[in-house]
C-alpha cells in the first residue's frame, strides 16, 4: 500500500475526599505544592510552522498510520484515526482501541469527524501548500511531522517520534523506544553475522495489479525499511531510481533482471491479501527464471508489518529478515 501525505497507557483520575467537622474551622493550613503548572510548548514542526500547545496533549487525532503507530507507542491512544480499518489490517506492531473513532480516509478524513471529537491536537503528513492543514487549524493545533526522507529515514523517524513525544508530554518514553529499537539492532546483527549472513544482498518490494498487467515497487536507497535492513547488516542490491522522499522506485517484472546475484534474497509485502508475486507471477517466465526464485529465496513478509512506520514497526522488519536468513 503506499503512503500517503496516516504496552497502551490510559490515566486513571484519582479523586481526594474531605472530612466534615462540627468544630469551629480554623484558619486554612498552606497548600502543598503539587507540582509546577503545566507550561506551554512550542514546537516547530517539518513545514517550519510553530505550533504552541497550553499543555501537552491528551486528546489527539492521528491522520496518517506511522504518526498514529508512534503515539500509541508512546502511551497516548488518540481519540481518532484514519482509516481504522486499514490500519488494522496493515499495522500489527500498536493495536488501536476499539473506542478510537474513525475520522474517514488518509487522504480525505472528515474535518466534521475530527472536530466532534474535541481533540487538542492533530498529528498528520501533508506538503506545505496543504489546504487541510489550513482547514483544520482554525479548530484545533496541527502538528506535521516530515513522514519520510530518503536522506537520513532512520534518523527523519527519530526525529518525528521525538517531535510527536514533545508535544504529548512523553519524552521519556520516545527515549525508550528509541533504545529498545537500537539494541534490537544490534541483538540483530549479531545473528546475522553468526548465520554468515553478513553483507548478503537483499531486494524489498510490494506489488499490485491493474489490468492485468503486474507493477512493482521497489524499496531503495533511503527507503525506510532498506535503511533498517542495512542497519543490521545487509545490502540492497536494488540500486534503480528512487523518489527522493521514500526512496521507491516502480518497475516491472523485466526490471528485475538486474538482479542476478545468487545471494539476494527478495522479500516483499502483501498485508491485504492481493499476492501478486505468489498469484499473478507464478507461470512468468521472466519471474521464475530470476536466480532469487529458482534458488526458493522469496520471503513474504508477515502480515501487518508497516513498512512506513515508527521503532515498533521498524522492530517487527527486523526480526522477519532475521528469521528469514537463520531459518
Amino acid at each position: 500500500m503506499k503512503p500517503l501525505r496516516t504496552a497502551l497507557l490510559i490515566a486513571a483520575v484519582l479523586g481526594l475526599g474531605a472530612c466534615g467537622t462540627t468544630e469551629p474551622a480554623a484558619a486554612p493550613a498552606p497548600a502543598a505544592a503539587s507540582g509546577s503548572p503545566a507550561q506551554a510548548i512550542t514546537i516547530t514542526d517539518s513545514l517550519g510552522r510553530e505550533v504552541t500547545l497550553a499543555k501537552p496533549a491528551t486528546r489527539v487525532v492521528g491522520l496518517e498510520w506511522g504518526e498514529i503507530e508512534m503515539l500509541v507507542g508512546l502511551g497516548v491512544m488518540p481519540v481518532g484515526a484514519a482509516d481504522v480499518k486499514g490500519y488494522a489490517t496493515w499495522v500489527t506492531a500498536a493495536p488501536l482501541d476499539p473506542s478510537v473513532k474513525d475520522v474517514g480516509t488518509r487522504g480525505e478524513p472528515s474535518v466534521d469527524s475530527i472536530v466532534a471529537l474535541q481533540p487538542d491536537l492533530i498529528v498528520m503528513e501533508a506538503a506545505a501548500n496543504s489546504p487541510l492543514v489550513a482547514q483544520l487549524e482554525k479548530f484545533v493545533p496541527v502538528l506535521v511531522p516530515k513522514g519520510s526522507s530518503a536522506t537520513d529515514n532512520l534518523g527523519r523517524m527519530r526525529a518525528d517520534l521525538k517531535m510527536i513525544a514533545t508535544a504529548v508530554g512523553k519524552e521519556a518514553e520516545a527515549d525508550r523506544l528509541l533504545a529498545d529499537m537500537d539494541a534490537g539492532f544490534a541483538t540483530a546483527k549479531s545473528a546475522i553475522e553468526a548465520a554468515g549472513h553478513a553483507g548478503s544482498p537483499f531486494a524489498m518490494a510490494d506489488g499490485w495489479s491493474e489490468g492485468g498487467s503486474v507493477s512493482i515497487r521497489m524499496f531503495g536507497k533511503g527507503a525506510l525499511v532498506s535503511e533498517t535492513a542495512e542497519a543490521i547488516g545487509l545490502r540492497n542490491a536494488w540500486t534503480g531510481e528512487v523518489d527522493p522522499d521514500w526512496g521507491l522506485g516502480t518497475t516491472d517484472v523485466e526490471g528485475l533482471s538486474p538482479l542476478k546475484d545468487e545471494k539476494i534474497r527478495f522479500f516483499y509485502n502483501a498485508s491485504d491479501g492481493a499476492d501478486v508475486f505468489a498469484d499473478d507471477l507464478k507461470n512468468n517466465a521472466i519471474w521464475t527464471s530470476l536466480p532469487f526464485v529458482k534458488n526458493g529465496q522469496v520471503t513474504k513478509l508477515p502480515d501487518g508489518i508497516w513498512t512506513f512506520g515508527g521503532p515498533l514497526s521498524v522492530a517487527q522488519y527486523a526480526d522477519a529478515l532475521v528469521k528469514a536468513y537463520t531459518a
